[in-house]
């Protein structure tokens, strides 16, 4: 059974064919949203910091939205595996009290950071020069940016009403911003004309930019005002790019360990069957959890937000850290492609 799948765009399979699988053809590592779902990859996280990615000589930017964002914040720390060790142990550790309201979940996720950073977290992540972090984050825009459930909900009604006629529909809703160290040079664009603006992490705003891109609609408490950002109120990076379909001005390569090898855009179309343009996967590597591995986890399903929800505390905490160890699997299996360049292994990447 194969535990690993590798998909690669057009362009990325033909460099993949003529160069090798090799870590200096990687300038952009890309992370999803979707809470624990990451924890169906996680062992591969550890072994591409600590092994493939190691010693480079050349800046690798890592850009995430949610989840995504707080796994960018420990590959650039100076000891990622320890970093990734302990947001997996903190997170999948975390109990909500039954009932806990939006304020409670917020200030858990506050005290997440606070224990994930210790002394000097955010220093070693806006330093980092050869491993750059960008966290991404929706500034929302009329009912969304509510704090009235109500009124929230009906703003978040609208803006799915709209994107079922084209992501650009929302662009009025939403707007993007990149917190990113001072030295990246990361550029993108968006063909749907949603507003995205780049700016600097410092240690004023760090934390907020990072709980900003976290913040789930009706689940947790908008940031407001973010230090050095326009005044507003600030929510999950996820809503616009859940797991993106934008123009990343790549020198390299992308490498995008994912949960899924069917990816959404947004929030808005995990319920749709639009899938995010082609030409922006083209220089995409995605590494994917199989088929065959998902149902042979407990359950038979990969960890998922519904979790704290459906499960006890006492059944999700061993499930979760389960699925972990068991991903060690993939990380072995991407190895042994590494060492013996076994480029046949790797299927192109179809979006449709």
């Amino acid at each position: 059974m194969a535990k690993l799948e590798i998909y690669a765009g057009k362009e990325a399979l033909k460099t993949l064919q003529i160069e090798g699988f090799k870590s200096h053809l990687f300038s952009h590592f890309l992370g999803a949203s979707g809470g624990p779902k990451w924890f169906s990859h996680y062992a591969l996280d550890t072994y591409l910091i600590a092994e493939f990615f190691h010693d480079r000589k050349v800046p690798l930017h890592f850009i995430g939205s949610s989840a995504g964002a707080f796994r960018a914040s420990c590959f650039v720390r100076n000891n990622p595996v320890e970093a990734l060790e302990n947001l997996a142990r903190i997170y999948s550790q975390t109990c909500y009290a039954k009932g806990a309201d939006a304020k409670q979940i917020s200030q858990q996720t506050r005290d997440l950071i606070n224990e994930l950073f210790g002394e000097y977290g955010a220093q070693e992540i806006i330093d980092n020069p050869m491993y750059q972090a960008h966290f991404v984050v929706a500034k929302c825009q009329g009912l969304g940016g509510s704090e009235r459930k109500w009124l929230q909900a009906t703003g978040m009604l609208l803006s799915y009403a709209k994107n079922r006629f084209g992501r650009q529909h929302i662009n009025r809703n939403f707007e993007r911003f990149i917190f990113q160290p001072e030295h990246s040079r990361l550029e993108v664009s968006d063909p749907f004309h949603i507003p995205t603006q780049s700016l600097s992490l410092h240690s004023k705003n760090i934390k907020e930019a990072l709980l900003a891109s976290a913040s789930i609609p009706l689940v947790m408490e908008g940031i407001q005002d973010i230090p050095g950002a326009p005044k507003g109120i600030y929510r999950d990076g996820g809503l616009i790019d859940y797991h993106f379909d934008l123009n990343l001005h790549n020198q390299g390569l992308m490498l995008y360990p994912h949960y899924d090898a069917k990816p959404r855009a947004g929030w808005f179309d995990k319920s749709l069957a639009r899938t995010p343009h082609p030409a922006h996967y083209d220089k995409t590597v995605m590494l994917c959890p199989s088929a065959d591995f998902i149902a042979s986890l407990p359950y038979g399903k990969i960890p998922d937000r519904n979790d704290f929800s459906k499960m006890t505390d006492e059944a999700r905490i061993p499930y979760w850290q389960e699925v972990m160890k068991m991903t060690s699997g993939l990380a072995e299996e991407l190895d042994d492609l590494i060492q013996t360049q076994d480029i046949s292994r790797i299927k192109p990447l179809v979006l449709s």
